[in-house]
């Protein structure tokens, strides 16, 4: 498993809640091959899918390339809206974050998306 250090998961789970407050719900991390779940808040239940969010959410590697030299600029970030919140995944280089969160205002996703970002470049990349 590529885990990334542990100053660095706090470093990550400290820059969503400092953006997200109490909506944060979960925190995890992925590369290509692994993922791992850093963080879910004590009343969700552990049922999700990771490996399932983890496929969907790999298509960002493809982003990250895909939108390169566009007149859009580069690729940030992708917020996905559900019923009950918010799903934003992040990348950078070759792994990345997805956070989920309740309800929010719509400034706090890019506060969000740039605290991870500057934290998930600081990796090593081997």
């Amino acid at each position: 498993m590529s885990h990334p250090p542990d100053e660095r998961v706090d470093e990550l789970l400290s820059a969503a809640r400092t953006a997200t407050g109490d909506e944060l719900r979960s925190l995890t991390y992925f590369t290509r091959d692994d993922v791992e779940q850093l963080y879910l808040r004590s009343d969700l239940s552990r049922t999700a899918d990771l490996v399932g969010f983890a496929e969907n959410e790999r298509h960002g590697f493809h982003a990250q390339s895909m939108y390169a030299d566009t007149q859009l600029g580069d690729y940030l970030f992708t917020v996905r809206v559900f019923e009950n919140g918010y799903l934003t995944r992040v990348i950078a280089n070759d792994h990345g974050t997805w956070v989920t969160t309740d309800s929010m205002e719509m400034d706090r996703f890019e506060e969000l998306a740039s605290a991870l970002a500057s934290i998930l470049r600081l990796f090593d990349p081997a």
